[in-house]
């Protein structure tokens, strides 16, 4: 079964929950760094402070990632599959040393996130499509990474 137009719409309205409140992409850097702490370094905006502070590349970056997550429920929905647009992508998280095991830690951080944006409209079927969505940007990315 395809990613559903019910899937999508569950995305795109806790994606713009997400957007409301700046303080979620602090939250998402915060989960990563507590999955993950040697994963601090991987992040410019990150590694030379003692903790997740905000700041406008965070802000930039957590919305680029979110923000691809959600296109990539628009993709699934459309075609049955997901494309990345920026052709660096691979070679940045080569760059970055991205194992598989860091894929999985930012799944967990992005949906704990989106789980707090959503609050009451929190459910399984919400938390399924963020993770289709999810795995078929990180299957994108693992394939322009070889």
């Amino acid at each position: 079964m395809g990613f559903t137009e019910k899937q999508e719409a569950l995305v795109n309205s806790s994606w713009e929950l997400f957007k409301q409140n700046p303080n979620y992409s602090v939250l998402f850097y915060t989960i990563i760094l507590k999955k993950a702490p040697a994963a601090k370094g991987m992040f410019s905006f990150l590694k030379d402070s003692a903790e997740v502070v905000d700041s406008p590349k965070l802000q930039a970056h957590a919305e680029k990632v979110f923000g691809m997550v959600h296109d990539s429920a628009i993709q699934l929905r459309a075609s049955g599959e997901v494309v990345v647009g920026d052709a660096t992508l691979g070679a940045i998280h080569i760059q970055k040393g991205v194992v598989d095991p860091h894929f999985v830690v930012v799944k967990e951080a992005l949906l704990e996130t989106i789980k707090e944006a959503s609050g009451k409209k929190w459910s399984e079927e919400l938390s399924t499509a963020w993770e289709v969505a999810y795995e078929g940007l990180a299957s994108a990315i693992k394939k322009a990474m070889n």
